[in-house]
């Protein structure tokens, strides 16, 4: 298993879960990873007074689904580079994503609004949404 930076928590997740997500440290600037549930509050304000349309990817390391549908959500933000594009592991902010009940779960926001919702990793239905 592969050791976090601090070399004090070892990863979770295979390989493949790894890859991908070195696919988000290395997207454009509209694509962010929240590290913490302070920071992903920090996201949510800016969400608010930004009023940028957005997109929440909540996932899990651990996640086969997740790990499908990554990529993608990547491939995405590309696509789109005026929407904001975020990816909230559930286990590195568990206070902020106490609420998710499934993985990958999606929040749509609008005018600082969370406006729509998706569960599942559907490409297709993911990319109608944006």
């Amino acid at each position: 298993m592969e050791k976090d930076k601090g070399g004090d928590r070892a990863k979770k997740g295979t390989e493949e879960n790894y890859q991908a997500s070195n696919l988000l440290r290395n997207s454009q600037g509209n694509l962010i990873t929240a590290a913490s549930d302070d920071n992903l509050n920090e996201i949510f304000r800016q969400i608010k007074t930004s009023k940028t349309p957005a997109v929440i990817n909540y996932g899990a390391s651990w996640c086969r689904v997740c790990s499908q549908i990554l990529p993608v959500f990547c491939q995405l933000s590309n696509k789109f580079p005026k929407l904001s594009f975020v990816y909230a592991d559930i286990d590195e902010c568990p206070e902020t994503t106490q609420h998710i009940r499934y993985t990958p779960t999606f929040h749509f926001y609008r005018d600082g609004e969370r406006v729509d919702e998706m569960f599942g990793a559907g490409e297709e239905r993911l990319h109608d949404r944006l």
